[in-house]
């Protein structure tokens, strides 16, 4: 059985492989052409919301479909920009939507903000990671999320960041041994309990970043067991690995961050 360590651990060291493999999907490449051929066109807000299959692949590259239906939020998420600290997209403590809106700076470029590279090949960039994630959870939940909190890392300013966005928590109290009780506190409460444990500012360090995500899917696999990927795309970038005893993953589990 492959545990979500191994399994992340293993996508990690042939990413780059595993990502083009999930771009060639025939489905991927039909929503990419159609976006690739289309986005250009585009030249204001109201085009965006108004065409649902680019609004919908913009959506899905940016972690943002379950917010699909809020166009109202979304319209004045890209309409401010991010040049103002007051701008909705800079006031949200989500990084998905700061992303969202500095990908299509529609407030500071106008109708020439589907040219920029972050709107055009940025944005089929994270489609692509964002179809890896969700065809590797259908195999196992905990390696899509260690996959998700490694994309939105360099993002993640605070703790508020991490408590706007119900992945990155889940990640952080598996984690930490945090209750999802804690969810009932005060805000500033939570933020705090949350610093308390870790340094947010470490999550910008690489090694230490990996330090942590190791912490997380050893902890999701002493919680939930292991699970083997089926899907024949992800099997091969997987390989045959041995398992990691239960008292291996409990000691993994238990490491202090900064530990040895």
């Amino acid at each position: 059985m492959l545990t979500a360590t191994l399994y992340y651990n293993s996508i990690i060291k042939n990413y780059p492989k595993t990502l083009a493999s999930t771009a060639s999907e025939p489905t991927v490449v039909q929503a990419t052409k159609y976006y690739l051929a289309n986005i250009g066109n585009v030249k204001s807000v109201n085009d965006l919301l108004n065409n649902d299959k680019l609004y919908t692949y913009v959506m899905t590259a940016f972690g943002l479909r379950d917010m699909m239906n809020a166009k109202g939020l979304i319209r004045q998420v890209l309409e401010g920009g991010v040049s103002s600290s007051k701008s909705l997209a800079n006031t949200l403590n989500d990084p998905r939507y700061k992303a969202l809106a500095t990908a299509f700076n529609f407030a500071a470029n106008g109708a020439a903000a589907t040219q920029a590279t972050s709107a055009q090949q940025g944005a089929v960039n994270n489609y692509v990671e964002q179809t890896l994630e969700s065809d590797v959870g259908k195999q196992n939940q905990g390696v899509q999320m260690a996959l998700y909190f490694q994309r939105m890392a360099p993002s993640i300013t605070s703790a508020y960041s991490i408590l706007a966005d119900k992945q990155l928590l889940s990640v952080v109290q598996t984690a930490l041994g945090l209750s999802p009780l804690m969810s009932t506190e005060p805000i500033d409460t939570q933020a705090a309990l949350i610093s308390k444990q870790f340094k947010i500012s470490d999550l910008q360090n690489p090694a230490k970043l990996q330090k942590f995500i190791e912490r997380f899917t050893a902890t999701y696999d002493a919680q939930n067991g292991s699970t083997q990927p089926t899907s024949p795309t992800l099997s091969l970038f997987t390989g045959n690995s041995p398992g990691i005893s239960s008292n291996l993953l409990l000691q993994l589990a238990n490491l202090k961050l900064g530990g040895s």
